[in-house]
C-alpha cells in the first residue's frame, strides 16, 4: 500500500513540473478580473502577451501579465509551449585548464586564421563500391539464415 501511495505521489509531482507555466489569449485581448467569479477588471492583456500562471483553479486561472495580475477563464487562454532554447556554452571569461597523459604541444586556435584550411569530410563512397550486394545472398554466404 505504501508503494502505491509513493508511486501516486511521485506521479503527481512529475505532472506538476511538466505542466506549462505560461498562457496566452486564444482570441483577441483578455480582461483580467480581480475576483475568480468576475467583477472589476484589473487590466486588459493583449493578444500576443504571454502571462505566467500564478494559481490554477477549476475553470479559471490566476495569471500575471505585464499590465497586472488577475483571474481569467481557462476557455479564453491556451498554454504556451516553451522554446527549445540554446544549449551552447560560452567560455569567454573562463580559464580552461587541462592535462594530457602524454606531454606534447597543444594549441588552441583563438581566432580564425586566414590561411587555415579546415578538413573536408564531405565524401562520396560510391567510387569504392565495386558491386551491389543483396542482403539475402550475404546472409546465405555467411550461413546467417
Amino acid at each position: 500500500m505504501k508503494k502505491i501511495l509513493f508511486c501516486v505521489l511521485a506521479l503527481m509531482v512529475a505532472v506538476s513540473f511538466a505542466a506549462p507555466k505560461k498562457v496566452k489569449s486564444k482570441r483577441g485581448d483578455v480582461e483580467l478580473t480581480k475576483d475568480k467569479s468576475g467583477g472589476a477588471v484589473v487590466c486588459t492583456a493583449g493578444f500576443n502577451d504571454e502571462m505566467a500562471i500564478v494559481k490554477d483553479g477549476d475553470t479559471e486561472v490566476l495569471v500575471k501579465a505585464s499590465c497586472g495580475q488577475g483571474w481569467v477563464q481557462k476557455s479564453q487562454v491556451e498554454y504556451v509551449v516553451a522554446a527549445a532554447g540554446d544549449k551552447s556554452m560560452k567560455l569567454e571569461d573562463v580559464d580552461v585548464i587541462g592535462w594530457l597523459d602524454n606531454p606534447s604541444a597543444v594549441f588552441v586556435l583563438e581566432q580564425d586564421a586566414a590561411d587555415f584550411e579546415g578538413v573536408n569530410i564531405d565524401r562520396d563512397f560510391k567510387e569504392y563500391l565495386q558491386h551491389t550486394m543483396d542482403r539475402e545472398q550475404v546472409e546465405m554466404k555467411n550461413n546467417e539464415n
